[in-house]
């Protein structure tokens, strides 16, 4: 897990593990701030343009066995 400092901004997307009591309370115990993700909200995930992009890629190669799929990656 992150080191937290006071003040610092905490934002999940709303992956059950990450609504841990746990994980919230070390969080909260750092005097950083915890926000949540609306659902399904990719337009806010930075990852998912890079999901969006790579699926297109690998759409446009048209690889189809796994040797080949894991070589264009």
């Amino acid at each position: 897990m992150p080191t937290f400092s006071p003040g610092d901004i905490v934002i999940m997307d709303n992956l059950s593990s990450h609504k841990r009591l746990a994980i919230r309370a070390a969080i909260r115990g750092a005097q950083a701030r915890l926000l949540f993700l609306p659902p399904y909200s990719p337009d806010l995930n930075p990852i998912e343009q890079v999901f969006v992009k790579l699926k297109h890629l690998m759409r446009k190669a048209a690889e189809r066995t796994h040797e080949a799929i894991w070589r264009r990656i």
